[in-house]
């Protein structure tokens, strides 16, 4: 890692410090950035990416999306084109020597707004690209990212530079190796950004069945090409994603609420308790009962960041 590179992340981790003074996600005066703070490498957490640049500046973590396993440090960014279900893990952290991450959501329009004002590419439309990559951080980038950041030390430039600092960040991003992933998600019309209206749709309606042929004729795709460009985002079929949904959901609902499982189990559309019982136990690793019991001795165990 360059000179400049290792100076902008020491500053970097310094300025998360400072506004993440405890173990958490934390929101900041700019409504799309957070600063995630861990002071140990504990177990896994469970949740779903929206669009989003996750940067590293002091630690490291691990994101598996399906069976593939993304590892990201300071030295890395991952970004996340379209929603997904994930299990991430911090794996390098202590008391003295905290994780210390930051998020910034964006949207598609963002994206739009960017290869509008740009010659990026031509703007062809491609096969569809997976949902999640990990790439080397550019000085440029991270020079963007550490301009946003200090807006926070003057709120008043907030307002106006905010946007301009985003769209800059994007733009690097589009530029860099996958880019074409995130240029895809914003096409209209390509297999990519048909995925992510299905995703919408899956996401919104997550307790509710479907067949893959009825997802397919809202987007004017095959079942088969619907299936294959599908798994090509997010790495698992739309049964599989749906499933992650909804027990990501049972998990959440059994921690915050108190509800029993066959209640949950209704809730985020299952019909046979003992089915919701055995795909529960085979994400997470214990029966419902036994997850709560454990989980609720533990911090934050569901929120992904």
């Amino acid at each position: 890692m360059s000179e400049i590179i290792t100076a902008q992340q020491n500053e970097l981790a310094g300025m998360i410090k400072r506004y993440a003074d405890s173990d958490g996600v934390h929101a900041t005066a700019i409504p799309s950035l957070f600063f995630i703070r861990r002071s140990d490498a504990s177990g896994p957490s469970y949740g779903v990416y929206n669009l989003s640049l996750c940067l590293v500046a002091q630690g490291a973590k691990e994101v598996w999306l399906a069976q593939e396993r993304y590892e990201y440090n300071p030295a890395d960014y991952l970004v996340a084109s379209v929603r997904l279900p994930v299990t991430s893990q911090v794996i390098e952290a202590s008391a003295e020597v905290p994780y210390l991450g930051l998020k910034l959501a964006f949207t598609v329009g963002q994206i739009l707004e960017v290869l509008g004002d740009s010659e990026i590419r031509a703007g062809a439309k491609e096969n569809a690209k997976r949902g999640m990559f990990v790439s080397r951080i550019e000085p440029t980038l991270l020079d963007a990212v550490m301009r946003l950041v200090r807006l926070l030390d003057n709120p008043k430039d907030i307002p106006l530079l905010a946007p301009l600092f985003t769209k800059e960040i994007l733009y690097r991003v589009l530029q860099g190796e996958h880019g074409i992933a995130l240029e895809q998600i914003a096409i209209e019309g390509s297999s990519a950004h048909l995925i992510k209206e299905v995703i919408d749709h899956i996401t919104n309606n997550y307790a509710k069945s479907f067949r893959v042929e009825e997802l397919a004729e809202k987007v004017n795709m095959s079942a088969a090409s619907l299936h294959r460009h599908f798994k090509e985002v997010t790495a698992m079929s739309p049964i599989q994603f749906q499933k992650q949904l909804r027990l990501q959901e049972a998990r959440r609902l059994l921690l915050s609420e108190s509800t029993g499982a066959a209640d949950v189990a209704f809730r985020v559309g299952y019909e046979s308790q003992s089915q919701f019982s055995r795909e529960y136990s085979r994400m997470f690793g214990l029966p419902p009962r036994e997850d709560m019991m454990q989980l609720k001795t533990q911090h934050d165990p569901i929120i992904s960041d």
